[in-house]
Protein backbone atom coordinates (compact mmCIF):
# COMPACT_ATOMS: atom_id res chain seq x y z
CA UNK A 1 0.00 0.00 0.00
CA UNK A 2 1.42 3.35 -1.35
CA UNK A 3 2.43 5.83 1.79
CA UNK A 4 0.05 8.88 1.82
CA UNK A 5 1.28 12.41 1.77
CA UNK A 6 -0.45 14.74 4.44
CA UNK A 7 0.04 18.40 3.07
CA UNK A 8 0.39 20.31 -0.45
CA UNK A 9 4.12 20.96 0.74
CA UNK A 10 4.98 17.31 0.64
CA UNK A 11 3.06 16.60 -2.51
CA UNK A 12 5.19 19.29 -4.43
CA UNK A 13 8.55 17.97 -2.61
CA UNK A 14 7.55 14.24 -3.74
CA UNK A 15 7.05 15.60 -7.40
CA UNK A 16 9.90 18.11 -7.65
CA UNK A 17 12.27 15.00 -6.24
CA UNK A 18 10.96 12.52 -9.60
CA UNK A 19 11.16 15.27 -11.65
CA UNK A 20 14.59 16.54 -10.68
CA UNK A 21 15.57 12.47 -10.50
CA UNK A 22 14.28 12.18 -14.22
CA UNK A 23 16.02 15.35 -15.54
CA UNK A 24 19.52 13.78 -14.27
CA UNK A 25 19.20 10.19 -15.40
CA UNK A 26 17.85 11.16 -18.53
CA UNK A 27 20.27 13.97 -19.42
CA UNK A 28 22.95 11.39 -18.59
CA UNK A 29 21.52 8.76 -20.42
CA UNK A 30 20.94 11.24 -23.58
CA UNK A 31 24.33 12.20 -23.11
CA UNK A 32 26.11 8.80 -23.27
CA UNK A 33 23.69 7.52 -25.74
CA UNK A 34 24.05 10.46 -28.10
CA UNK A 35 28.29 9.77 -27.79
CA UNK A 36 27.87 6.19 -28.18
CA UNK A 37 25.86 6.82 -31.19
CA UNK A 38 27.94 8.65 -33.10
CA UNK A 39 31.27 7.14 -32.53
CA UNK A 40 29.77 3.68 -32.76
CA UNK A 41 27.21 4.54 -36.23
CA UNK A 42 24.73 3.65 -34.51
CA UNK A 43 21.61 5.70 -35.86
CA UNK A 44 19.13 3.82 -33.56
CA UNK A 45 21.42 5.05 -30.45
CA UNK A 46 20.66 8.41 -31.81
CA UNK A 47 17.13 8.48 -32.37
CA UNK A 48 17.08 6.93 -28.75
CA UNK A 49 18.99 9.36 -27.19
CA UNK A 50 16.65 12.03 -28.45
CA UNK A 51 14.05 10.56 -27.19
CA UNK A 52 16.33 11.20 -23.67
CA UNK A 53 16.78 14.74 -24.12
CA UNK A 54 13.31 15.46 -24.97
CA UNK A 55 12.22 13.67 -22.05
CA UNK A 56 15.06 15.71 -20.04
CA UNK A 57 13.19 18.97 -21.60
CA UNK A 58 9.87 18.06 -20.40
CA UNK A 59 11.61 17.51 -16.61
CA UNK A 60 13.21 21.06 -16.59
CA UNK A 61 9.73 22.00 -17.50
CA UNK A 62 7.72 20.08 -15.21
CA UNK A 63 10.36 21.34 -12.40
CA UNK A 64 9.65 25.41 -13.80
CA UNK A 65 6.44 24.94 -13.74
CA UNK A 66 6.27 22.97 -10.32
CA UNK A 67 7.92 26.02 -8.83
CA UNK A 68 5.76 28.48 -10.42
CA UNK A 69 2.40 26.74 -9.62
CA UNK A 70 3.57 27.21 -5.67
CA UNK A 71 3.98 31.38 -6.40
CA UNK A 72 1.22 32.82 -3.72
CA UNK A 73 -2.13 33.84 -6.06
CA UNK A 74 -2.40 37.77 -6.79
CA UNK A 75 -4.60 40.48 -8.24
CA UNK A 76 -3.86 39.18 -11.94
CA UNK A 77 -4.10 35.83 -11.07
CA UNK A 78 -6.88 35.20 -8.35
CA UNK A 79 -6.44 31.27 -8.55
CA UNK A 80 -3.08 30.77 -8.59
CA UNK A 81 -0.73 30.15 -11.08
CA UNK A 82 -1.37 26.37 -11.01
CA UNK A 83 -1.89 26.05 -15.22
CA UNK A 84 1.75 26.87 -16.21
CA UNK A 85 2.66 23.15 -15.97
CA UNK A 86 -0.02 22.72 -18.52
CA UNK A 87 0.81 25.85 -20.92
CA UNK A 88 4.52 24.55 -21.33
CA UNK A 89 4.07 20.76 -21.43
CA UNK A 90 1.90 21.38 -24.46
CA UNK A 91 4.86 23.57 -26.00
CA UNK A 92 7.40 20.90 -24.97
CA UNK A 93 5.49 17.92 -26.59
CA UNK A 94 5.24 20.36 -30.07
CA UNK A 95 9.03 20.64 -29.87
CA UNK A 96 9.59 16.70 -29.15
CA UNK A 97 7.44 15.95 -32.24
CA UNK A 98 9.30 18.15 -34.60
CA UNK A 99 12.27 16.46 -33.26
CA UNK A 100 10.66 13.02 -33.89
CA UNK A 101 9.79 13.84 -37.29
CA UNK A 102 13.23 15.03 -38.69
CA UNK A 103 14.77 11.78 -36.83
CA UNK A 104 12.37 9.89 -39.12
CA UNK A 105 13.19 11.78 -41.80
CA UNK A 106 16.73 11.09 -41.44
CA UNK A 107 16.26 7.45 -40.84
CA UNK A 108 14.59 6.90 -43.93
CA UNK A 109 17.35 8.08 -45.78
CA UNK A 110 19.89 6.58 -44.40
CA UNK A 111 18.09 3.27 -45.16
CA UNK A 112 20.24 2.61 -48.53
CA UNK A 113 23.01 3.59 -46.94
CA UNK A 114 25.60 1.51 -46.00
CA UNK A 115 27.55 2.65 -43.48
CA UNK A 116 30.13 1.10 -40.17
CA UNK A 117 28.71 -2.07 -38.27
CA UNK A 118 27.83 -0.53 -34.45
CA UNK A 119 30.59 -1.84 -32.08
CA UNK A 120 29.55 -4.48 -29.10
CA UNK A 121 29.26 -2.34 -26.67
CA UNK A 122 26.80 -0.22 -28.24
CA UNK A 123 24.61 -3.39 -27.33
CA UNK A 124 25.86 -2.60 -23.47
CA UNK A 125 24.69 0.93 -24.12
CA UNK A 126 20.83 0.18 -25.14
CA UNK A 127 20.85 -3.10 -22.80
CA UNK A 128 21.47 -0.91 -19.26
CA UNK A 129 19.17 1.86 -20.69
CA UNK A 130 16.50 -1.01 -21.01
CA UNK A 131 17.36 -1.14 -17.10
CA UNK A 132 17.29 2.29 -15.73
CA UNK A 133 14.33 3.11 -17.94
CA UNK A 134 12.15 0.33 -16.40
CA UNK A 135 13.58 1.59 -12.99
CA UNK A 136 12.46 4.83 -13.37
CA UNK A 137 8.98 3.61 -14.22
CA UNK A 138 8.47 2.07 -10.97
CA UNK A 139 9.47 4.77 -8.80
CA UNK A 140 7.43 7.00 -10.91
CA UNK A 141 4.58 5.02 -10.66
CA UNK A 142 4.66 4.67 -7.05
CA UNK A 143 5.40 8.74 -6.22
CA UNK A 144 2.76 9.43 -8.60
CA UNK A 145 -0.15 7.23 -6.71
CA UNK A 146 1.21 8.99 -3.71
CA UNK A 147 0.77 12.70 -4.90
CA UNK A 148 -2.22 11.66 -7.41
CA UNK A 149 -0.53 13.33 -9.86
CA UNK A 150 -1.12 12.23 -13.50
CA UNK A 151 1.45 14.25 -14.70
CA UNK A 152 4.31 11.99 -12.72
CA UNK A 153 1.17 8.72 -13.92
CA UNK A 154 2.19 9.81 -17.37
CA UNK A 155 5.87 10.54 -16.85
CA UNK A 156 5.97 7.11 -15.48
CA UNK A 157 4.77 5.70 -18.81
CA UNK A 158 6.81 7.44 -20.83
CA UNK A 159 9.44 5.76 -19.28
CA UNK A 160 7.92 2.06 -19.73
CA UNK A 161 7.93 3.62 -23.42
CA UNK A 162 11.36 4.33 -23.80
CA UNK A 163 12.01 0.93 -22.22
CA UNK A 164 10.59 -0.68 -25.34
CA UNK A 165 12.32 1.81 -27.19
CA UNK A 166 15.59 0.95 -25.84
CA UNK A 167 14.40 -2.74 -26.21
CA UNK A 168 13.69 -2.16 -29.99
CA UNK A 169 17.38 -0.86 -29.85
CA UNK A 170 19.05 -3.51 -28.81
CA UNK A 171 17.43 -5.77 -30.83
CA UNK A 172 18.17 -4.33 -33.60
CA UNK A 173 21.71 -3.33 -32.80
CA UNK A 174 21.49 -7.62 -32.09
CA UNK A 175 20.56 -8.17 -35.70
CA UNK A 176 22.83 -5.94 -37.23
CA UNK A 177 26.11 -6.93 -34.89
CA UNK A 178 25.13 -10.82 -35.49
CA UNK A 179 23.59 -10.80 -39.11
CA UNK A 180 26.28 -8.94 -40.55
CA UNK A 181 26.15 -6.30 -43.29
CA UNK A 182 23.42 -7.60 -45.38
CA UNK A 183 21.25 -6.66 -42.42
CA UNK A 184 22.44 -3.03 -41.70
CA UNK A 185 19.00 -1.63 -42.38
CA UNK A 186 17.70 -3.38 -39.16
CA UNK A 187 19.44 0.38 -36.96
CA UNK A 188 17.50 2.39 -38.87
CA UNK A 189 14.11 0.20 -38.89
CA UNK A 190 14.95 0.15 -34.99
CA UNK A 191 15.41 4.16 -34.92
CA UNK A 192 12.02 4.42 -37.07
CA UNK A 193 10.40 2.41 -34.27
CA UNK A 194 11.70 4.80 -31.58
CA UNK A 195 10.09 7.38 -33.92
CA UNK A 196 7.24 5.94 -33.92
CA UNK A 197 7.17 5.82 -30.10
CA UNK A 198 8.31 9.86 -29.26
CA UNK A 199 5.73 10.75 -31.68
CA UNK A 200 3.11 8.97 -29.77
CA UNK A 201 4.02 9.72 -26.39
CA UNK A 202 4.47 13.36 -27.81
CA UNK A 203 1.15 13.96 -29.46
CA UNK A 204 -0.59 11.65 -26.21
CA UNK A 205 1.51 14.79 -23.82
CA UNK A 206 0.12 17.53 -26.40
CA UNK A 207 -3.73 16.04 -25.76
CA UNK A 208 -3.52 15.80 -22.45
CA UNK A 209 -1.86 19.11 -21.84
CA UNK A 210 -4.53 21.40 -23.74
CA UNK A 211 -7.39 19.40 -22.18
CA UNK A 212 -6.24 20.52 -18.73
CA UNK A 213 -6.65 23.68 -20.13
CA UNK A 214 -9.71 23.33 -21.21
CA UNK A 215 -11.12 22.62 -17.57
CA UNK A 216 -12.06 18.96 -18.04
CA UNK A 217 -14.37 17.17 -14.80
CA UNK A 218 -11.93 14.89 -12.85
CA UNK A 219 -11.60 11.18 -12.66
CA UNK A 220 -14.67 9.78 -11.72
CA UNK A 221 -13.13 8.35 -8.44
CA UNK A 222 -11.76 11.44 -7.24
CA UNK A 223 -15.28 13.35 -7.82
CA UNK A 224 -16.92 10.48 -5.85
CA UNK A 225 -14.62 10.31 -3.28
CA UNK A 226 -14.98 14.15 -3.20
CA UNK A 227 -18.83 13.98 -2.92
CA UNK A 228 -19.22 11.45 0.03
CA UNK A 229 -16.91 13.51 1.68
CA UNK A 230 -19.41 15.87 1.49
CA UNK A 231 -22.33 14.48 2.02
CA UNK A 232 -20.94 13.06 5.21
CA UNK A 233 -20.52 16.68 6.65
CA UNK A 234 -24.02 17.41 9.28
CA UNK A 235 -26.35 19.54 7.75
CA UNK A 236 -25.75 18.58 4.23
CA UNK A 237 -28.87 16.52 3.06
CA UNK A 238 -27.66 16.24 -0.73
CA UNK A 239 -24.62 17.44 -2.78
CA UNK A 240 -26.82 19.16 -6.48
CA UNK A 241 -23.65 19.77 -8.48
CA UNK A 242 -19.82 18.87 -8.08
CA UNK A 243 -17.61 19.65 -10.38
CA UNK A 244 -13.90 19.66 -10.10
CA UNK A 245 -11.19 21.14 -12.24
CA UNK A 246 -7.43 19.95 -12.47
CA UNK A 247 -5.04 22.63 -12.67
CA UNK A 248 -1.74 21.77 -12.41
CA UNK A 249 -1.01 19.13 -9.82
CA UNK A 250 -3.86 20.57 -7.77
CA UNK A 251 -7.83 20.76 -8.30
CA UNK A 252 -10.41 23.02 -7.57
CA UNK A 253 -13.32 22.35 -6.76
CA UNK A 254 -17.36 23.90 -7.36
CA UNK A 255 -19.53 22.70 -5.25
CA UNK A 256 -23.52 23.06 -4.42
CA UNK A 257 -25.03 21.43 -1.67
CA UNK A 258 -28.59 21.51 -0.33
CA UNK A 259 -29.95 22.42 3.04
CA UNK A 260 -32.70 22.65 5.29
CA UNK A 261 -33.98 25.62 3.61
CA UNK A 262 -35.59 26.71 7.13
CA UNK A 263 -31.81 27.46 8.68
CA UNK A 264 -30.87 30.86 9.05
CA UNK A 265 -28.43 32.38 6.44
CA UNK A 266 -25.78 32.31 9.50
CA UNK A 267 -26.18 28.15 10.19
CA UNK A 268 -26.41 27.58 6.24
CA UNK A 269 -23.23 29.65 6.13
CA UNK A 270 -21.52 27.36 8.72
CA UNK A 271 -22.69 24.54 7.18
CA UNK A 272 -21.03 25.55 3.98
CA UNK A 273 -17.90 26.12 5.93
CA UNK A 274 -17.62 23.02 7.29
CA UNK A 275 -17.91 21.69 4.07
CA UNK A 276 -14.87 23.52 2.39
CA UNK A 277 -12.92 23.10 5.70
CA UNK A 278 -13.12 19.22 5.78
CA UNK A 279 -12.73 18.76 1.78
CA UNK A 280 -9.31 20.94 2.01
CA UNK A 281 -8.44 18.80 5.38
CA UNK A 282 -9.33 15.41 3.88
CA UNK A 283 -7.83 16.20 0.18
CA UNK A 284 -4.66 17.80 0.00
CA UNK A 285 -4.49 18.43 -3.47
CA UNK A 286 -7.79 20.42 -3.27
CA UNK A 287 -6.47 24.01 -4.14
CA UNK A 288 -10.31 25.90 -3.52
CA UNK A 289 -13.42 24.89 -2.82
CA UNK A 290 -16.45 26.80 -3.61
CA UNK A 291 -19.71 26.07 -1.95
CA UNK A 292 -23.03 27.61 -3.64
CA UNK A 293 -26.54 26.65 -0.62
CA UNK A 294 -29.59 25.83 -2.48
CA UNK A 295 -32.85 24.97 -0.10
CA UNK A 296 -33.44 21.63 0.00
CA UNK A 297 -36.79 20.48 -1.56
CA UNK A 298 -38.25 18.35 0.92
CA UNK A 299 -38.12 21.40 3.79
CA UNK A 300 -38.74 24.37 1.52
CA UNK A 301 -41.47 26.10 2.76
CA UNK A 302 -41.96 23.80 5.66
CA UNK A 303 -43.00 25.18 9.23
Amino acid sequence: MEARLTTRTELYRAATRAALLGLVVNLALGIVKLVGGIVGSSFALISDSVNSLGDSLSSVVVLGALWYSQCPADEEHPYGHTRAEAVAASNVALLIIISALFIGWEAINRLTTQHDLPPVWTLWIAGANVLIKEGLYRYKLRIGRQTGSSAIIANAWDHRSDALCSLAVLIGLGVVRWAGPAYIWADEAAALIVVVAILWSGAKLFQTSTSELLDPQADAELVGQIRQAASSVPGVQQVEKLWVRKTGLEYLADIHIQVDARLSVEEGHRIGHKVKDKLIQEFISLRDVLVHLEPYPHTHGKR
